[in-house]
């Protein structure tokens, strides 16, 4: 049930927000400059979920997932902000960012209320959730949006990289029970 609700309120959060809904035109679809400040807020939303679950998990199996969580998405966003420097690009930052960040720091704070088993198994919950709402975001509007080769190649890498995470995430949540 838990996990359902996380994954409804993360799909419908990335997707109601206007730069994610599918475009009839072009000129709806979500700018690179906009692209790239999502998919940083994603990775950002991200980090301070594995920091949480690092000083609250108990569980070992959680507190790995959340580290591997802190290294990758720290290092693709390094890869990110590189990228956006070495194509002057400023992040834009937009509905759908914002929207993103409300929701994570509502989530934050549902999840700080929450000790051992019961926080393990909603962060958990929550990235299976969270992985699969942005991925769908990936595949289906950001990767198709991206105009610049290279900001599309970087989201590409990071989709399969997301990817991972989901089935881990799901793995993890599967060994909780």
């Amino acid at each position: 049930m838990f996990t359902r609700r996380s994954a409804a309120i993360a799909a419908a959060i990335l997707l109601s927000s206007p730069a994610l809904l599918q475009s009839a035109t072009a000129a709806d679809k979500p700018t690179d400059p906009q692209i790239a400040h999502i998919a940083y807020t994603a990775g950002v939303i991200d980090i301070n979920a594995a920091k949480q679950a690092q000083k609250k998990a108990r569980s070992k199996d959680v507190k790995a997932f959340a580290e591997d969580m802190l290294r990758d998405h720290e290092a693709v966003n390094k890869q990110a902000l590189a990228l956006v420097k070495k194509l002057n690009v400023t992040p834009e930052d937009n509905d759908t960012s914002k929207a993103l960040s409300k929701q994570a720091s509502d989530k934050l704070t549902e999840l700080d209320k929450l000790d051992g088993a019961a926080f393990d198994k909603a962060y958990v919950a929550n990235e299976v959730a969270y992985h699969k709402a942005v991925n769908g975001a990936l595949e289906t509007q950001l990767i198709p949006s991206a105009n610049n080769a290279e900001l599309k190649s970087l989201l590409q890498t990071g989709l399969k990289i997301f990817q991972g995470h989901q089935q881990h995430a799901e793995h993890v949540a599967a060994e909780l029970k």
